[in-house]
């Protein structure tokens, strides 16, 4: 097999549309949730952060959840109805999210209650999407090529503990770039609610990087038997060495810092996925190879990706651009 065969570029493409959703959108999630500790007159502010930016962001959950039907139908077929629950939780809470973010805008009366959607919406997103990964991590029951378990199988205590997980990182994701975003005493609250979950965030990545060996042969092998393990050692290394690196920066107050290696803390943890699983993509049934789509297929929507996505990162580097700079309370989006 070749090292950058169509199957394994259509992976990579896959990770990559996954991870760039995930820290993208996981700040905005995290932001969300961070709503109860915030005073409630900073709430407007913390909005107005992401407002510009937000709603692109699920471009790449789209080409993430494309890019699979069209590279990988049948892990497609067999991953979705293992899923159902906790995709269309998933998904209704984002289309929860959004109406909430624009109306708490309109309707002042009640927007109390469009604060507890978004903060509702928000952590039903978050959680069910940890909840989705650690089903996938954990094995899904397959027979004759179709999915053959029932309809709670997703909900055990690993997936329980990768929602939790996934909820306490993207708060801290958050946080980061509240400070990076915020002035005055809404950063001080920042730095604050950082210092607490950078902590969180390092024991939810213990806990999971600790019960996973044990999910699966595989992954035991991958991660602790030789020669592999010459590779797969620096992984946690280089998580602890960029943990200590955000404690330094959360400490220093380095405004612009925090975010960055918050993001550098969940590329590495993405990477520790990716050494789990690869080259499965339905972990213990399915090699990438195995589940591939014909080549026609394949190359048909690298096409499209390989025009597309320079567009997609195009645009959003410009966005970020536009929208540059620190938030004050007496400016905004809306």
């Amino acid at each position: 097999m070749m090292i950058l065969d169509l199957p394994t570029i259509m992976a990579f493409t896959v990770a990559f549309a996954v991870f760039l959703y995930v820290v993208m959108d996981g700040f905005d999630l995290g932001l969300a949730i961070l709503f109860p500790f915030a005073r409630p007159g900073d709430r407007d502010t913390m909005v107005n952060t992401i407002a510009p930016v937000w709603d692109g962001n699920e471009t790449w959950l789209v080409l993430g959840g494309g890019a699979v039907l069209a590279g990988f139908p049948q892990a497609y077929a067999i991953l979705l109805p293992a899923l159902y629950v906790p995709i269309i939780a998933m998904l209704l809470g984002l289309v929860f999210r959004g109406v909430a973010f624009e109306f708490r805008f309109r309707s002042q009366r009640r927007q109390h209650w469009w604060d507890r959607g978004f903060v509702l919406g928000s952590v039903v997103a978050s959680f069910m999407q940890g909840v989705a990964l650690g089903t996938v991590l954990q094995g899904v029951t397959v027979v004759d090529g179709a999915y053959g378990g029932g309809w709670c199988d997703w909900l055990t205590p690993f997936s329980v503990l990768c929602g939790i997980s996934v909820c306490i990182a993207y708060m801290l994701l958050g946080a980061c770039w509240l400070i990076a975003k915020t002035e005055g005493h809404l950063r001080d609250d920042a730095y604050a609610w950082a210092r607490k979950l950078v902590f969180a965030t390092l024991a939810a990545i213990v806990a999971v990087s600790l019960a996973t060996p044990f999910l699966l042969g595989q992954y035991w092998q991958r991660w602790f038997e030789w020669p592999t393990i010459a590779v797969t050692g620096l992984v946690p290394l280089l998580v602890a060495l960029v943990w200590l690196a955000l404690l330094r920066t959360l400490a220093a107050r380095r405004d612009r810092w925090p975010f960055f290696l918050s993001l550098a803390l969940f590329a590495l943890c993405f990477a520790g996925l990716g050494v789990s699983i690869y080259p499965d993509i339905v972990p213990g049934t399915l090699t990438i190879w195995e589940a591939a789509a014909p080549e026609k297929s394949q190359v048909f929507f690298m096409t499209g990706v390989i025009l597309l996505i320079p567009v997609i990162l195009v645009y959003t580097g410009y966005s970020y651009w536009v929208f540059r700079g620190k938030v004050g309370a007496d400016a905004g989006y809306h």
